[in-house]
């Protein structure tokens, strides 16, 4: 087996600055500045008629979190943890919804919760709702600010024509039920939530012009728009502990016309700066334009996606801890951001699947950058399967059952045989998965991978 292989081999940097802790308005502080960010894990239990079984994590997901849980992060984000069981971005999605508590599912949160915590890290949910980007397979009819269907098919996925949301039911379906959600996170052993405002659901498609065409109290001007995420903040904030960490995933940038623009996103967040919320994640783009891509070389030499676009929204925050999530994979590039002052806080999603300790090698001085990857990292659908596959590989042992070593069975897709064997092995799914929703089943197969 040939010699895993980096980015860069040669650390010449002073690190400290990436072992600074992170303040938080909530009174809770991260001991570093990174942040392991939500990757989609579908490791949740799909039977929708029947609600106490319904979304429940599995073994596969405490067992991945305890391979996180040990590698020295500052905080540890969940993947996509969805308010509702019928609005979900994938049918493998974990839920929290009333309709489905029970005594088993407030057991198996409060493992994940202190799997995630087991060195030390802050455990926080990532709090989503689907909206129109829910697959039809799963809803035909899902909810969304506006009629605005979404027509484009990424990777054979089909979605309905959406039913536009009533006051009442902005109330009841949405902002109850991501209250009720916070609540259930802090009762279970969880430090905070983050309201997933990004990457086209349903709280983005409110403050965006592109799916929000309405002219009541929540649609229109911006501050009408952004107003459905302020009430889920501060009703919230109503039911929990001050210490209890809120913070919000929102695009820096959408790439179409009548999308939020830079411009929109210093706006949104000098209102989230006055609120005082904990934290923001600086992120952009939609299902029908992918942001996680370089468009210039400029960006590609900094790394990060969205870094020039932080460098216009970061003087906005004096108290809101910020993160910066996309692209970096070098120790260099990390300091930079932070020194440059384009965030506080570094989030590392994909390489984290490669290498689950990257955060303890880093400040450890024995690595200076992530694993090398050799499949196309502007091909967004291959490397999001990748990571997939990497995942359920971690998910596959806990970290005892590994005998302690947390690289135990992972993909190494820094080796070129090793990613030609897996876009063959891809072909066969891809298949799969097209022929399965052209049926109108949801895809529950995980890809195996060996």
């Amino acid at each position: 087996m040939s010699a895993m292989k980096r980015y860069t081999e040669t650390l010449t940097e002073d690190i400290n600055v990436l072992k600074e802790r992170l303040n938080f308005n909530s009174g809770k502080h991260a001991r570093n500045r990174f942040l392991k960010a939500a990757m989609t894990e579908k490791m949740g239990t799909y039977v929708p008629k029947n609600p106490e079984k319904h979304g429940l994590p599995n073994q596969k997901m405490l067992n991945l979190y305890d391979k996180w849980g040990n590698g020295n992060f500052g905080v540890i984000l969940t993947g996509n943890v969805m308010v509702d069981p019928t609005h979900l971005e994938s049918a493998e999605n974990v839920v929290i919804f009333k309709e489905g508590d029970s005594p088993e599912r407030r057991f198996l949160f409060g493992e994940w919760a202190k799997n995630s915590k087991q060195d030390g890290a802050l455990a926080i949910i990532q709090l989503s709702h689907g909206g129109r980007q829910t697959p039809i397979a799963v809803n035909p009819k899902p909810f969304a600010p506006s009629k605005v269907q979404l027509v484009v098919d990424p990777n054979f996925t089909a979605f309905g024509e959406p039913i536009e949301l009533t006051i009442e039911q902005i109330k009841t379906e949405v902002i109850n039920r991501f209250v009720y959600a916070a609540k259930f996170a802090y009762e279970t052993g969880f430090d905070g939530v983050e309201l997933h405002a990004a990457h086209g659901y349903l709280l983005s498609q409110f403050t965006s012009p592109t799916t929000n065409k309405r002219t009541d109290k929540y649609g229109g001007s911006l501050e009408n728009r952004l107003r459905i995420i302020l009430e889920i903040y501060d009703a919230i904030r109503q039911q929990v502990p001050k210490e209890f960490i809120v913070g919000i995933k929102t695009n820096s940038v959408e790439f179409q016309s009548e999308g939020t623009t830079v411009e929109d996103a210093k706006e949104m967040c000098k209102l989230y700066e006055k609120k005082g919320v904990d934290f923001i994640e600086l992120s952009g783009g939609t299902y029908e334009k992918f942001g996680f891509e370089h468009v210039r070389e400029s960006t590609r030499k900094r790394e990060a996606f969205y870094l020039e676009t932080a460098e216009k929204i970061r003087p906005v925050f004096k108290n809101t801890v910020v993160y910066l999530t996309g692209g970096f994979r070098t120790v260099h590039a990390m300091i930079q951001a932070v020194e440059s002052g384009a965030t506080h806080g570094i989030g590392l999603g994909r390489p984290t699947t490669a290498e689950p300790d990257l955060p303890k090698k880093i400040l450890e001085g024995k690595v200076s950058s992530a694993l090398a990857n050799t499949i196309d990292g502007n091909n967004f659908y291959y490397t999001s399967l990748a990571s997939g596959v990497q995942m359920e590989q971690m998910g596959r042992t806990s970290l005892e059952e590994a005998n302690n070593n947390i690289m135990t069975s992972i993909s190494d897709f820094s080796n070129p045989e090793t990613t030609n064997r897996f876009l063959e092995v891809l072909k066969d799914y891809v298949e799969l998965t097209k022929t399965e929703k052209m049926k109108g089943n949801p895809v529950i197969k995980t890809l195996i991978f060996d």
